[in-house]
């Protein structure tokens, strides 16, 4: 290749790299975790300190996720927002370099750029909690990198990298329940006829390169089993992670709203994906079966964003690889001049002025909706400065921040209040009597784990009456307590704190 080819493309790639750093800046300067880190924070904490998820602090997401979480606290320290959040920044780029690992492997390399670039871009579409380290980001990379490894030519008929590349996606059922989803296209995408006629495979090779993608799915979901088995804690981590996942309610109205908005953010990967399956369409003929397999892994995602019918906005973040993978070669073909546009809204300048605006109006909303978050809660302050390193402290309601922001360990498993009130993830159900779902014996639980560590302080996030929803005088074993035991210290910004007479 010219030289200045390569200078252009290292110059293109360290672009692409610097963008990133700049569109996730704004977490990498923030000074407090984002959204749901804290509620993993809690849990990975509990690790550093000895204890075990599911037991010690319960919390639904599957436990590597909480091992990711307590291995970085344990190199860079409880706390350390800035260290979690640059992980979270490699984490990025990682699955951009398999997003280019990809396009480059089916197309060229200006192709994996343009998919890194795109994710850079969209990954964090609109609002600030999607620079969040949460289980959609987690769970991208893992999947991302069996894909690439699956669509790379291989002299072997039996390809045995397929199955790292099956305990790959293992891994990300265990960082996020719905990334088991993406297995399944993974797995047609071998069987499929197409895919047999582009490699030269009978139908016996693809069967065993399926079943040795599925052997590594398993053996990565087995070596787990065990670690939780030697812990004690298999059959609570079965519980919290796939029993309790119950659908009360479908959020239909919001699932409507907020995919009409992701569709509006991320219209260019939308339309270029709907391009890409146009029956004229000549960027994609000699690879049907790579196109097939990321329609196959977008529909998968589709489901995995619908399944627990809540439709929480950082749930769409799945959908984003193989929107990208669609979307790039259209767009490369497009900025090479290799094709006309058909409409000026397609012309280059046109798109990458849109580009440019949207990295701008992602950035503003992201920097003005962290500023608002930089401060550290009312309540954790007041307990961080009156209470002592070794007290216990309980938060009712769901705001296990305030523990970390008091720097003070929980004094029940349930760091969230969920299994004891029934509460609905999701949003509030008018008319809908919630404690018809509590969990049986959580009562009992809490009274024993209140018997070993009592809490010094109780803090009372539902005593606002604009933001009440499960008042303590409905919960005859928690008014006791706290009439008899406890009395109220403090009012904060988010409730009423109470000490151990």
């Amino acid at each position: 290749m010219p030289t200045h080819k390569s200078r252009r493309f290292r110059l293109a790639a360290l672009g692409i790299i610097l963008l990133t750093i700049a569109i996730r800046l704004p977490s990498l300067v923030h000074p407090q975790p984002i959204d749901s880190e804290a509620m993993y924070s809690v849990v990975a904490n509990e690790i550093v300190d000895g204890g075990r998820p599911y037991i010690d602090a319960v919390e639904r997401k599957p436990p590597l996720l909480f091992w990711t979480y307590s291995a970085i606290f344990k190199v860079a320290g409880k706390f350390n927002w800035k260290a979690l959040h640059i992980v979270a920044l490699v984490w990025t780029l990682g699955a951009m370099a398999g997003l280019y690992a990809i396009g480059s492997e089916l197309f060229d390399r200006n192709t994996g750029l343009i998919a890194a670039l795109f994710y850079a871009v969209f990954q964090q579409w609109w609002a600030w909690k999607h620079l969040t380290f949460d289980g959609e980001m987690l769970m991208n990379l893992p999947i991302i990198w069996a894909w690439a490894i699956a669509f790379c030519r291989s002299s072997s008929r039996l390809r045995p990298e397929l199955f790292p590349a099956g305990a790959l996606l293992g891994a990300a059922f265990l960082l996020k329940q719905p990334a088991a989803v993406a297995a399944v296209p993974l797995g047609i995408y071998l069987l499929l006829p197409s895919y047999r006629v582009s490699r030269s495979l009978t139908r016996t090779n693809s069967i065993i390169q399926a079943t040795m993608l599925t052997a590594g799915f398993f053996a990565a979901l087995g070596l787990v089993a065990i670690v939780l088995w030697k812990q004690g804690i298999l059959r609570d981590a079965f519980y919290w992670t796939i029993v309790d996942h119950d659908i009360p309610h479908v959020f239909w109205e919001k699932g409507i709203l907020l995919t009409l908005a992701f569709i509006g953010a991320c219209l260019p990967l939308v339309g270029g994906a709907i391009l890409a399956c146009r029956d004229k369409s000549e960027i994609w003929a000699a690879r049907r079966a790579e196109r097939t397999g990321l329609f196959g892994l977008l529909a998968a995602s589709a489901i995995g964003v619908a399944a627990g019918g809540r439709f929480y906005s950082h749930y769409y973040l799945q959908l984003i690889p193989p929107l990208v993978l669609l979307a790039a070669p259209f767009y490369g073909r497009l900025w090479s001049r290799t094709i006309q546009p058909a409409r000026w809204l397609l012309r280059p300048a046109v798109t990458y002025t849109w580009l440019a605006l949207t990295v701008i109006t992602f950035s503003i909303v992201h920097w003005t909706g962290l500023a608002r978050q930089r401060a550290s809660s009312e309540a954790g302050r007041y307990l961080a400065t009156h209470s002592a390193p070794q007290d216990r402290i309980f938060v009712w309601g769901q705001s296990p921040k305030i523990y970390l922001d008091a720097r003070r360990r929980p004094a029940s498993r349930y760091i969230t209040t969920f299994p004891l009130t029934g509460y609905i993830f999701g949003g509030s159900v008018p008319g809908f009597d919630t404690r018809s779902r509590i969990l049986p014996g959580a009562w009992n639980t809490l009274e024993r784990d209140f018997a070993r560590h009592p809490p010094t302080y109780i803090v009372d996030v539902q005593s606002d009456p604009r933001t009440l929803q499960y008042p303590v005088k409905n919960f005859p074993i928690l008014t006791k307590l706290l009439k008899e035991r406890y009395q109220p210290v403090a009012r904060t910004a988010e409730g009423t704190i109470y000490r151990m007479r």
